[in-house]
């Protein structure tokens, strides 16, 4: 496949996470042409280097009046569940509080209700339709977490589903068990006996290699750091590499255990302290921004990203997927909130949901930029530069999506 003369390039090259100046620059390249063999780019230049390739091409696309980057990489969703809770947006109109509902039974605690209830096989099939969302919308790469089941048997239908999905669908499904989401109401009063149970899951999920990351929720009203350290130790244990929630509504130091257990990433994270943030940069955590959850959940502010990057903290950017605070597949509406509520530059939103996307569930030297060896995971979108794919927004913008090589959406 050989995709030429292309308008806007968008490579981001490199094969690591991107600090400071480095994600202000995305390597974009004129009139560039890319070069695809099975499912790995071969070659990547500018001008008319393509054609000594015409003979071998099966299937020549035309880039003039294109912008095309890297397949999207959403490295922090909800992505399995079942139902919806449209019925809160009448009560967060009225100003009740994220955590308010979820004491009242509501929130968190509904989705893990209906999974229960549901099959595998819902699991998957609703799921999918999500997934299928999120392909069209130029998503190639998704990490999934569990954490609506709070118990052995869901847990494991939920990362079931995930493997399921991987291996049924075109996007790649990254699996995290998140076993510390929310406390169920049969453990109010104990909480310690809820830990232990959370605790006991991970070897059986370890040993049927059913999850690569393990999370938690270090927030008010929901898990302390002292729960949350504990729990990512053990899971450390049987080589899942941890990822936090934290500081989503209150200054909870959950940015600072994340540099402190050296996670992969911290996720969330609009009350950071000075301190977290420093705790990231000094421990190369990669800070996954939600932008939609914040716009959502309507607290009012949005994560720090100009602090964070200015301070040397590699940020990413996901959709946070999930029915309750962020109901949205589309990485394209995550752009609109980036800019306009963390005044990230589009260049650096376009390597926060690549590379440092990438580096956020350990696959940066695979995919997340258009260069040479790496999977030919590529969006080409209906758009005459970068800044012209953010400066519209509400629409999708993708004409064609390219997964390992294959054109997998078209027009």
């Amino acid at each position: 496949m050989i995709i030429k003369e292309i308008d806007c390039l968008v490579t981001c090259k490199g094969s690591h996470k991107k600090t400071r100046g480095d994600m202000n620059d995305a390597h974009i390249i004129e009139n560039g042409y890319i070069i695809i063999k099975d499912d790995v780019i071969v070659e990547v230049g500018q001008g008319d280097g393509y054609k000594k390739h015409l003979n071998d091409c099966d299937k020549l696309i035309d880039g003039k009046g294109k912008t095309v980057t890297p397949g999207l990489i959403d490295p922090h969703t909800h992505l399995v569940y079942s139902g919806s809770r449209e019925k809160e947006l009448p009560l967060k109109l009225n100003k009740v509080g994220y955590i308010e509902i979820l004491n009242a039974g509501g929130g968190i605690l509904s989705t893990v209700e209906n999974t229960k209830k549901a099959s595998l096989q819902d699991l998957v099939n609703e799921s999918k339709t999500r997934l299928d969302i999120m392909l069209k919308y130029g998503t190639t790469t998704v990490e999934s977490k569990s954490g609506y089941g709070l118990d052995l048997e869901t847990e494991l239908k939920m990362l079931n589903a995930n493997k399921i999905l991987n291996e049924s669908h075109p996007i790649d499904v990254v699996s995290t068990f998140m076993g510390l989401h929310a406390l169920p109401a049969e453990f109010k009063n104990d909480r310690k006996e809820f830990l232990k149970i959370a605790k006991k899951m991970i070897p059986e999920i370890a040993n049927k290699n059913l999850a690569e990351f393990i999370d938690c929720f270090c927030e008010d009203g929901v898990f302390s750091v002292e729960e949350c350290r504990e729990f990512l130790e053990e899971g450390k244990k049987f080589n899942l590499i941890p990822k936090v929630h934290g500081d989503e509504v209150e200054p909870m130091g959950g940015a600072e255990l994340a540099g402190e257990v050296k996670a992969i990433s911290a996720e969330h994270l609009i009350a950071a302290s000075d301190d977290g943030i420093k705790a990231l940069a000094d421990n190369n955590v990669v800070a996954v921004l939600l932008p939609s959850t914040a716009f959502y959940l309507m607290v009012g502010s949005f994560a720090r990203a100009r602090d964070m990057i200015e301070n040397g903290v590699a940020v990413a950017l996901a959709t946070d997927c999930n029915p309750g605070t962020s109901p949205t597949e589309s990485m394209q509406a995550v752009m609109t909130f980036a800019a306009f509520g963390m005044r990230m530059f589009p260049e650096e939103i376009i390597n926060a949901m690549t590379i440092n996307a990438a580096a956020a569930i350990n696959r940066e030297r695979e995919i997340g930029s258009i260069e040479e060896n790496k999977k030919a995971d590529i969006v080409i979108f209906n758009s005459k530069n970068l800044n012209y794919l953010i400066y519209h927004f509400g629409v999708n913008a993708v004409d064609k999506v390219i997964k390992d090589g294959k054109i997998v959406v078209e027009n």
